[in-house]
């Protein structure tokens, strides 16, 4: 079903991802999950193709597009049936990169985003600590001051493409006595720096192709031109990209949630017990048609918070929205699919199984639900 809001590019955009994904992504997913990373080949690929530049300025070898080009371009990513897969993609595009396309200066956009761009270089943003993942004002790594530059310490956890990304953006406490919102700043910080490293991989309920690490900052020194944005206002940093975030995060989700009605449905259709298909019994194709009317209803209600943001319209009640109800939806589909699976459904080699798997963060990540809730209740 096409968006109003997609116009003829976009479409072959989407149409482009799509081929991408079912011929180099959907083969080898299972290959990836067992390896637990995404070959850096696969994603050099995606660099050439021009995915990662979709909204980085066109000066800086992107595309330029709007919002409405991350929910085309994650919801057919989240179409490869591995969420792992699709958040080593986003988060380079999507929740990193963003940051020195947002606010950095310009000598940092012309030194870095043709390389983020084109894929030579893979972010990631380092925000969530162990006492401090929705909370963003309670974190307690720190940067002081030291001769022209800054010295980071902390330790940060849940970083997905953190093991071998080559920048990593970091939030720090830049100013201790400020209050937590009013004393925080981001910084980049290069693979390879003295003291900066991830301690270990971490396992994971699912998600299993992305690589999930924990860093540790040692004394770590960057020089001053690493700020990214302005001193001190990180923290409203990390909140204006939040709402990009949770778009490109549940528009990944809306891909796997059709991704796999549509592998269900033709599962059912196949199957046959009491004389019949399962299609065939009403209160199964009832309630995959109910599934669908919500995922259809939630995809126009992404795509409305997207062109919202692109009008620069204020969103964040609708971003909020539409975090809460498709990271809960995502979840409720995906437990149908795996029941009119049956036991094939509870079965590893079975897409579905791993989806279900991998969809439980999707209430979780970049924003619980009740925070989420919060959020559009102070706006009523």
């Amino acid at each position: 079903m096409r968006s109003i809001y997609v116009d003829d590019d976009l479409e072959a955009i989407r149409l482009s991802v799509r081929e991408f994904v079912e011929r180099e992504l959907v083969p080898n997913v299972e290959q990836w999950e067992e390896e637990k990373s995404v070959p850096r080949s696969v994603l050099d690929a995606m660099g050439k193709l021009g995915f990662f530049g979709l909204r980085v300025p066109e000066e800086y070898g992107g595309l330029g597009l709007g919002h409405i080009s991350t929910v085309v371009f994650a919801e057919e990513l989240g179409r490869c049936t591995a969420g792992g897969t699709s958040i080593t993609v986003l988060v380079h595009t999507d929740l990193a990169t963003p940051y020195v396309t947002n606010f950095g200066t310009g000598p940092q956009k012309e030194r870095w985003l043709p390389a983020f761009a084109s894929g030579e270089l893979i972010t990631a943003i380092g925000v969530t600590e162990p006492d401090a993942g929705s909370d963003v004002a309670a974190l307690r790594t720190t940067a002081r001051r030291d001769d022209k530059g800054w010295r980071l310490n902390g330790t940060k956890m849940f970083i997905t493409n953190g093991g071998f990304a080559d920048v990593v953006f970091i939030a720090a406490r830049t100013s201790p006595e400020a209050k937590g919102s009013r004393g925080i700043s981001i910084f980049a910080v290069e693979k390879g720096t003295e003291g900066f490293g991830a301690s270990r991989a971490l396992s994971k309920m699912g998600w299993h192709s992305s690589n999930t690490a924990e860093l540790v900052l040692d004394e770590v020194w960057v020089p001053a031109d690493h700020l990214i944005g302005e001193e001190n206002q990180g923290f409203y940093h990390v909140m204006h990209n939040f709402q990009n975030e949770r778009l490109s995060i549940m528009s990944a989700a809306l891909g796997e949630c059709q991704k796999a009605l549509d592998l269900t449905i033709g599962y059912v259709k196949e199957r046959h017990a009491f004389g019949s298909s399962l299609w065939g019994k009403q209160a199964i194709r009832q309630r995959l048609a109910m599934r669908q009317a919500e995922v259809d209803a939630g995809r126009e209600l992404v795509y409305k918070a997207a062109w919202m943001l692109d009008q620069g319209q204020e969103a964040v009640r609708e971003i909020s929205e539409v975090k809460a109800l498709i990271g809960e939806l995502s979840n409720r589909v995906l437990y149908d699919c795996v029941q009119f699976h049956g036991g094939m459904g509870y079965i590893s080699e079975t897409a579905v199984e791993r989806m279900y798997r991998d969809v439980r963060i999707n209430s979780i990540g970049g924003g619980a639900t009740e925070v989420m809730l919060e959020e559009v209740a102070k706006r009523l």
